[in-house]
């Protein structure tokens, strides 16, 4: 029984040579994926330090630049193929995707492909030539001190995982395994691993307890031991780490750290997975922050000290990801940037502690049509029975002197009024929600309807948020409203 309760678990990692961290994830298979500096602000409002993209996407990486968050970027297995054989093909990509965004992005790390061995096993012959090729172009420009390389893998490959003592990978992918962890060994990088007890727990048939998989607490009769060692274990996560430790050393490597580059659970599922539930995807990662931060409890049992910095994942849900129900919901948060759920944080630093449930705005999104945004701001303004006299010139508001600002003032206001219901910052698909706070200089947004603006009439209506009524007549000529708006404030303003 002990001996099967962590046969399947699956993945873990640790960092040597810094603090452990938490990092997360940006998957981008999203129907409507947020614009990259939409992403980073969310990033700086969750005080995120840490990222990893699954390519080196140009508008990421510039969007990313002289925020000092420390970025991951990675070779898609698509790519792997040209890197591994070619070395110039390899310095092109690195000169391309690192060299000219370095130092201004803060890249620390090169993911050469992603599970190479199981889901690309033709590609496993160039795997290491491809690390080596990339560190090389790293070398040539003085960066392989400050930009580590590796290659995500899957937990898969370490067989007989418990105890973790008698761990050891499988067996034919020594030949590839060897020269990568002499890689890895001589050029100080980690051993990255992608860890999941949500499909440990979920394949095990009952016998992993729910509560071992999601880092609660269990008495020390619960708690696994490896007879070996006489460890005990308190959870899947440790177990795991320490079986990649244990497959290393069967190999006599000794002295590489292990990273986890993947590790979350889905917060919904199909009627056949309903332990993916928005409680248990909550429970696993606030307590898998928890674990990896807590300064008197660094690394696992068998390897206290060394760091298990981990990656989240992940940001987003995504949407457009094949597969069940689950493989859409693994996110922490929407397209919108709105939580899926608020972690329990308490006591455990900044990261990703900030409540954005009700700290959310409406603006215009960038690059929206600006015919379509004058459309939908005339409405706001009319029909929407939005105040808009701070966008009058010499008003709090009336800066920057264009539509976009003016329409995010409008839309803002319209969303707040309507109490941020489902469908009332849309106007007809130029407006998004954003947790970022739009205001600016003397123009405050706030989540209440109380300031900066009165609104008419707080019974309009939600469904009225689209741009496609007929709208009242503003002409924005960028310093004057027309038509009946500015016809009653030259009429108030001759009373007064």
């Amino acid at each position: 029984m002990a001996l099967f309760l962590l046969f399947l678990l699956a993945f873990a990692s640790v960092s040597a040579d810094e603090d452990a961290f938490i990092g997360v994830n940006i998957g981008t298979d999203l129907s409507d994926m947020p614009h990259p500096t939409q992403v980073v602000a969310l990033l700086k409002a969750q005080q995120i330090r840490h990222v990893r993209l699954y390519n080196a996407d140009r508008g990421m990486l510039l969007a990313l630049a002289n925020t000092g968050i420390k970025v991951a970027v990675s070779v898609p297995n698509e790519q792997l193929l040209g890197i591994g054989q070619s070395n110039s093909t390899a310095a092109n990509w690195v000169a391309q995707n690192v060299v000219a965004h370095y130092p201004a992005t803060n890249i620390t790390t090169i993911c050469v492909g992603s599970e190479v061995l199981t889901a690309l096993p033709n590609a496993a012959r160039i795997l290491v030539s491809a690390l080596k090729f990339i560190h090389s172009a790293l070398v040539a420009s003085n960066l392989d001190r400050q930009i580590k390389v590796s290659t995500p893998l899957s937990s898969s490959i370490i067989l007989d995982s418990f105890p973790p003592s008698q761990a050891f990978f499988n067996h034919s992918w020594n030949p590839i395994l060897i020269p990568l962890l002499s890689f890895l060994q001589s050029s100080g990088s980690y051993l990255m691993l992608n860890l999941y007890p949500y499909y440990d727990f979920m394949s095990s048939n009952g016998v992993i307890p729910l509560d071992y998989a999601l880092f609660e607490p269990l008495p020390a009769n619960k708690e696994a031991v490896d007879a070996n060692t006489l460890v005990h274990y308190s959870n899947v996560f440790d177990a795991m780490v320490d079986a990649a430790y244990f497959a290393m050393s069967f190999l006599n490597f000794t002295n590489i750290p292990v990273m986890v580059t993947e590790s979350g659970w889905p917060s919904k599922g199909d009627s056949n997975e309903p332990d993916a539930t928005l409680e248990n995807a909550n429970t696993y990662n606030s307590n898998l922050i928890k674990h990896v931060l807590d300064p008197n409890k660094t690394g696992t049992p068998k390897h206290p000290g060394i760091a298990v910095s981990t990656y989240i994942y992940e940001l987003y849900n995504e949407d457009t990801k094949s597969g069940p129900l689950s493989e859409k919901n693994w996110g922490l948060f929407n397209d919108n940037g709105v939580p899926i759920y608020t972690l329990q944080l308490t006591g455990s630093g900044s990261v990703l502690a900030n409540d954005t449930a009700n700290q959310t705005f409406c603006t215009a999104k960038e690059g929206a049509d600006s015919k379509m945004l004058q459309a939908a701001l005339d409405w706001a303004c009319g029909p929407g029975k939005v105040d808009c006299a701070p966008l009058l010139q010499g008003q709090s508001c009336y800066d920057p002197d264009n539509v976009a600002a003016h329409a995010t003032y409008a839309f803002d206001r319209y969303y707040q009024l309507m109490g941020k219901a489902p469908g009332s910052c849309d106007f007809n698909g130029v407006a998004a929600v954003t947790t970022t706070d739009p205001s600016h200089g003397s123009c405050m947004f706030s989540n209440s309807s109380g300031n900066n603006g009165t609104f008419l009439n707080s019974t309009a209506s939600a469904a009225d948020s689209k741009a496609s009524g007929s709208p009242a007549r503003i002409t924005y000529a960028g310093t004057f409203f027309g038509g009946m708006i500015v016809m009653k404030l030259l009429v108030w303003l001759a009373v007064i």
